[in-house]
């Protein structure tokens, strides 16, 4: 039998608070909560009789309802799925080792929650408007005799596939630049990917103190407002799932 690990949790002066929620809360499989603690940090674990139960997807949504629940009330660091350790002890050994690491990086989440945006468009309709902007002379032009020549052709075709990307790409960036200056009154930590499809040509997640979370959703609106030809998702509260750097020794 092991211990499987939710998170770890700021706790500080809210003990009390802290044990009484706990008290309350089961985890996966129905197992009663317990704390482990070293410090300031406690890591909120249940007893797992059978390791091979992680794998079931009901448990994967148990689990994510535990951290949810904890960090409306705590700052928490979620721990990644299916970390498990032998026994009380060696979590309390774990927490010695890394608690500096695990102290900055609470004290980098504190009282913040993160947010997603995911920014789609009507690809086709992307495609062409910027295909109206590519440079007039990448147009395949007939030879003397009349007949194309393959090999031009073949550059032109490569030539506006690179222009295109490069309008494409300076698009999202425009639209990534307006969001960023909108919500640098914020002062958020943020992420971005771009391209993850053809449709979705952004999707960024955002740290932010939880009292500006209606700036931000305001914020997000007037966006929606000003860009008619694209749809903005934002997602969110969520523990701060994408803000956690640590490496367990």
């Amino acid at each position: 039998m092991g211990k499987i690990i939710y998170s770890l949790v700021f706790v500080k002066k809210d003990s009390e608070k802290f044990t009484k929620l706990v008290t309350g809360m089961t985890g996966i499989l129905g197992a009663k909560l317990s704390v482990v603690f070293f410090g300031e940090i406690m890591a909120v674990v249940s007893d797992l009789k059978k390791t091979n139960t992680v794998a079931d997807k009901s448990n994967v949504v148990e689990y994510a309802k535990v951290i949810e629940i904890l960090a409306q009330q705590f700052t928490v660091l979620p721990v990644q799925y299916g970390s498990i350790m032998e026994s009380t002890e060696v979590i309390q050994n774990m927490l010695e080792r890394n608690y500096s690491k695990f102290y900055e990086n609470l004290e980098k989440v504190e009282n913040k929650v993160e947010y997603g945006l995911k920014v789609f468009c009507d690809s086709k309709k992307i495609k062409k408007e910027l295909a109206t902007k590519l440079e007039p002379d990448l147009i395949t032009k007939p030879t003397k005799n009349n007949n194309p020549s393959i090999y031009k052709e073949y550059l032109n075709k490569k030539l506006k596939e690179h222009q295109f990307e490069k309008l494409l790409l300076e698009y999202v960036d425009t639209i990534i630049q307006d969001i960023t200056v909108r919500l640098s009154k914020m002062n958020p930590i943020h992420k971005f990917k771009k391209m993850e499809s053809e449709s979705k040509i952004i999707d960024a997640v955002f740290l932010i103190k939880k009292s500006k979370q209606e700036d931000l959703i305001t914020t997000v609106k007037d966006l929606q407002k000003k860009h008619t030809g694209l749809h903005l998702m934002l997602t969110g509260p969520w523990p701060p799932y994408n803000f956690v750097n640590i490496t367990i020794n």
